[in-house]
C-alpha cells in the first residue's frame, strides 16, 4: 500500500469533490461482490467515492479500511457516509504533486 503526504491527500480531495458516487454499499454488508465492484471501479477511475451504510463513524472508517486493504487502495477521506479511496493505475492518469 502506498503512503500519501498531506499535500497529496488535499489534492485528491479536491479532485474527488466533483466526482459522483460510484460504489454503494447496501444492506448486505461487505460482500465479495462489493469488493470486486470496488476493485473494478478503482481500476477504471483511480479515485472512487463510496457510499457507506448508516452507523457509527468508527464502523464506517473500519469498513472503508477493509475495502481499501482488500483492493490495495488508500483511504483519502471519510465525511458522513461518503468515503474516498485512491489507487494509482499502472499508467496513472492522476498526477500527484
Amino acid at each position: 500500500m502506498i503512503r500519501l503526504s498531506g499535500k497529496q491527500i488535499r489534492h485528491l480531495r479536491g479532485l474527488a469533490h466533483h466526482h459522483r458516487i460510484v460504489v454503494m454499499m447496501g444492506n448486505s454488508g461487505l460482500t465479495d461482490t462489493l469488493k470486486l465492484e470496488f476493485d473494478s471501479a478503482l481500476s477504471a477511475h483511480e479515485l472512487v467515492k463510496v457510499k457507506l451504510p448508516a452507523g457509527q463513524s468508527k464502523e464506517k472508517r473500519a469498513i472503508l479500511q477493509l475495502l481499501c486493504r482488500a483492493a490495495g487502495a488508500v483511504p483519502v477521506q471519510l465525511i458522513g457516509r461518503v468515503g474516498i479511496a485512491y489507487r494509482p493505475a499502472e499508467t496513472p492518469r492522476i498526477i500527484l504533486p
